[in-house]
């Protein structure tokens, strides 16, 4: 066996878990510490806050009688509050009905309903609310394009010509005036492809018109984790000059031409940072949420494009960006419901979901793509998480959420024994659906 041949995989796996952990451990504690801090607020007493599973490699004991511990099984984490029997908030009669009542106000199954329902509720909400400071943070760090249609930053790409400058303010594209950004990306996206196009920019007060490179180039702006460009060590900034020969100056020619493959490799000639290289690929069938709603099925390489050029930024109002980010957590949640559904009807490919082996691989993915992008995922796995919990399955959050609008409807919680039979049941469709989607992971594509 070539040991030193493995040595670069194991690296790569050992990343891959490092990054899954420290992604999962922090949602986790996010989620559980919402069920603890708005328990304690509630008067609900927690017993033991544990960040994983298993043998407890540290532990320590508050003032408030609280037992804060890190397991050796990173892969969750619970709140076990007084009167649980254990970590699924099980109820525990025996010692519930020793306590007095001053005592047993102070568990999670003898106080009020309104306290239950909202320490429930709390931990998908913190995750929840957690994105969107993420996002928030994220918008206010990097800005959002002004209006205008001035340039910020322009990548370096194949083309000898002049070209926009930083600072330029596009006045006219292909004889077209241009009254802001929206206009450029709405005309840029109309534009059959060329190699050149007419352009006329405001530049150091003076009016200049040259012909300069087309505005949606066959540029990667991204590179999506798992899939074929990433795995062919394509970068952000390398520029697609030809599809098997074939030259593009367009990346709407190279989306197309990858588009027509059906699955066949190609062969992608790519330029970066003034070299030119040829790198082997095969496209891979994959399920894209519509702007109007459902899917369509492509076959697509994983880059993303956009126009030209950087736009200049400013940046928002904390209001603003809060709206912003609020606005993608609710289009992640939507998208992923809508996937679920129509991968429940049969619409989409059920190899959408994925369990832990390919979250833990994204995880490793989104980290090697730098900080910015590992903070995305986390937020984006955080809104997973939380939307995953609301579903109305018995042992997750939404399904106690359901026992309490039962007894909040009834005026009496169902009964322990059919509590019970139903978190059996709760339990064993989770495991299924992890089996299956642990599945997904091992034999899709």
């Amino acid at each position: 066996m070539d040991l030193i041949g493995l040595i670069p995989s194991f690296g790569s796996l050992l990343w891959t878990l490092v990054a899954f952990v420290v992604a999962l451990s922090i949602i986790v504690a996010i989620h559980e510490y919402g069920h603890y801090i708005v328990g304690r607020w509630s008067g609900i007493h927690a017993e033991v806050f544990s960040l994983g599973f298993g043998p407890v490699i540290y532990a320590r004991v508050d003032a408030r009688g609280t037992r804060w511990q890190i397991a050796a099984l990173p892969f969750g984490g619970y709140v076990k509050f007084l009167g649980d029997a254990n970590a699924a908030s099980g109820k525990d009669g025996e010692a519930i009905s020793a306590l007095s009542p001053e005592e047993r106000r102070r568990t999670m199954h003898g106080a009020p309903l309104w306290a239950r329902a909202a320490t429930v509720a709390a931990g998908p909400a913190f995750n929840f609310i957690s994105a969107i400071l993420i996002f928030t943070a994220m918008v206010l760090w990097s800005g959002v394009a002004t209006e205008e249609a001035v340039v910020g930053e322009v990548p370096a790409l194949p083309f000898d010509g002049p070209t926009l400058q930083a600072g330029d303010k596009v006045l006219e594209m292909a004889g077209q005036p241009i009254a802001d950004l929206a206009a450029l990306v709405a005309l840029s996206r109309a534009l059959p492809p060329s190699e050149t196009v007419p352009y006329v920019v405001e530049r150091d007060g003076q009016r200049v018109a040259f012909d300069g490179p087309f505005p949606f180039p066959p540029l990667a702006e991204g590179v999506q984790p798992q899939t074929a460009a990433f795995e062919a060590g394509l970068q952000p900034g390398d520029v697609i000059v030809a599809v098997d020969g074939r030259p593009v100056s367009a990346f709407t020619e190279m989306r197309d031409l990858v588009g027509a493959s059906d699955g066949r490799e190609l062969r992608l000639t790519v330029w970066r940072a003034g070299e030119t290289f040829d790198t082997m690929l095969t496209p891979r069938r994959m399920d894209l949420p519509r702007p109007e709603g459902g899917f369509e099925t492509r076959w697509l390489i994983g880059l993303t494009g956009g126009i030209g050029f950087e736009p200049v930024t400013r940046t928002p109002g904390p209001l603003e960006a809060v709206g912003i980010a609020a606005e993608q957590s609710w289009r992640i949640a939507t998208t992923s419901l809508s996937g679920l559904y129509h991968m429940v009807t049969g619409a989409i490919s059920s190899c959408n979901l994925r369990g832990p082996i390919g979250i833990a691989e994204s995880s490793g993915a989104a980290a090697s793509m730098g900080v910015e992008s590992f903070v995305w995922f986390i937020a984006m796995l955080s809104v997973a998480v939380g939307l995953m919990n609301l579903f109305p399955i018995p042992v997750l959050d939404g399904g106690h959420l359901v026992f309490h609008a039962y007894e909040a409807v009834t005026g009496k919680p169902p009964s322990d024994r059919a509590l019970r039979g139903m978190m059996m049941v709760g339990l064993a469709l989770l495991l299924s659906l992890m089996v299956f989607a642990l599945t997904n992971d091992l034999f899709c594509p």
